[in-house]
């Protein structure tokens, strides 16, 4: 496609800064640039009809882990490390809230809670006997103990009769989320291409040359916020890893609230408008998920079904609605990358999962990097 000279001069001349990517990080960094930088031209670029991986597909969940992810995690981070991560997350969910406000996130604090299964007796007595440590690690950070053992509702079956509690957990609705942050940048005169695939880059070191598919454009600055999609562009540790999601109809007398983690995180589930919202199962088949294709699987289908009949809606009629898939990025630790690639490019990806969490802060902590960019 050839550009007029009106589109050339009105968009695509003298550009200060190009964002890939218009999920959470993307869009957060383009407001911090913004604030930043308020005469300058801004574009994100997006491949996806909207925004395209994890900001639009995932579970709405505000968490910032459980007590069974926390000490896996403390497996191969120092205490510091997860300090730092639960600290950067709660930090994160704070500043989305304030940029968003509570009201257009229908953020709600109903608590979070860690179910064990039945035969999982020993990772709960782990978790019972670290929990005194894991509180004691995180009390500055929240002030007071975060997580306590309570008994299990007995509406929930094959389950220990003990579960975890977490008071400072929350949950919000995903649409409502990104569509009030695409609003807020158009607000601020942010320019979002939607269907407009980036093929390749080239920082010349004055500015980057930038070609998507249908033309080709330079900026001052580019920056990468495309988490499970990363690898495409940035030779780093950062894998994509999809997620599988489904949600029932309406089910009458529903009990559950708040939301709820199984098997150290990998399976997860929560009340959405008395609908059952339920998604997981990468463990199942850490190979086949590895992937940046959208799609479900029979198999991981099949044992979330499983798990709605057998623990969560035992004895209770339900029928699943829809089913999705989300694009996250991952690696061998879960530290987010945040770098400068060359002169004029820099990257914010492998968010591990907490996007909601942790995606606003590492979108400002992307745009920020140019303070400390001499070039």
């Amino acid at each position: 496609m050839s550009l007029s000279f009106w589109e050339n001069n009105q968009w695509f001349s003298n550009v200060d800064f190009v964002i890939v990517g218009s999920g959470i990080v993307g869009i957060n960094c383009a407001l911090q640039l913004r604030r930043n930088h308020p005469e300058s031209k801004i574009i994100i670029l997006e491949k996806g009809i909207l925004p395209q991986g994890a900001s639009t597909k995932n579970a709405g969940f505000a968490c910032f882990g459980s007590v069974s992810e926390i000490l896996d995690d403390l497996k191969s981070h120092t205490e510091k490390e997860v300090f730092d991560l639960v600290q950067k997350r709660w930090n994160g969910l704070q500043k989305l809230r304030e940029i968003v406000g509570d009201e257009n996130l229908d953020y709600q604090q109903n608590g979070g809670f860690e179910l064990f299964l039945e035969n999982e007796n020993d990772l709960f007595l782990e978790c019972e006997g670290n929990l005194e440590r894991i509180n004691n690690v995180l009390f500055p950070i929240f002030e007071k103990e975060v997580f306590k053992v309570i008994e299990t509702p007995n509406h929930f079956e094959k389950s220990n009769k003990k579960m975890i509690f977490n008071t400072m957990e929350g949950q919000i609705d995903t649409g409502k989320m990104m569509a009030s942050l695409l609003k807020i940048a158009s607000n601020r005169d942010i320019l979002i291409l939607n269907s407009t695939e980036i093929i390749s880059f080239s920082d010349n070191g004055k500015a980057v040359e930038i070609k998507t598919k249908d033309f080709n454009f330079e900026s001052k600055k580019l920056f990468f916020a495309t988490n499970g999609f990363a690898k495409q562009f940035i030779n780093d540790d950062v894998k994509p890893a999809r997620a599988q999601v489904l949600i029932t109809e309406p089910v009458e007398n529903l009990k559950i609230n708040g939301t709820f983690h199984i098997e150290q995180g990998y399976y997860y589930f929560r009340n959405f408008q008395n609908r059952i919202l339920l998604g997981g199962g990468r463990n199942l088949d850490f190979d086949g998920e590895t992937t940046s294709e959208f799609g479900i699987t029979e198999k991981i289908q099949n044992k979330l079904e499983n798990l709605l009949k057998e623990v969560i809606l035992p004895n209770q009629e339900y029928k699943i609605a829809h089913r999705w898939s989300g694009i996250m990025g991952m690696g061998k630790t879960k530290n987010p990358i945040v770098k400068q690639l060359s002169r004029n490019v820099f990257c914010g990806v492998r968010l591990g999962g907490m996007g909601i969490a942790i995606g606003t802060l590492i979108g400002q902590e992307l745009a920020d990097l140019l303070h400390g960019d001499k070039n």
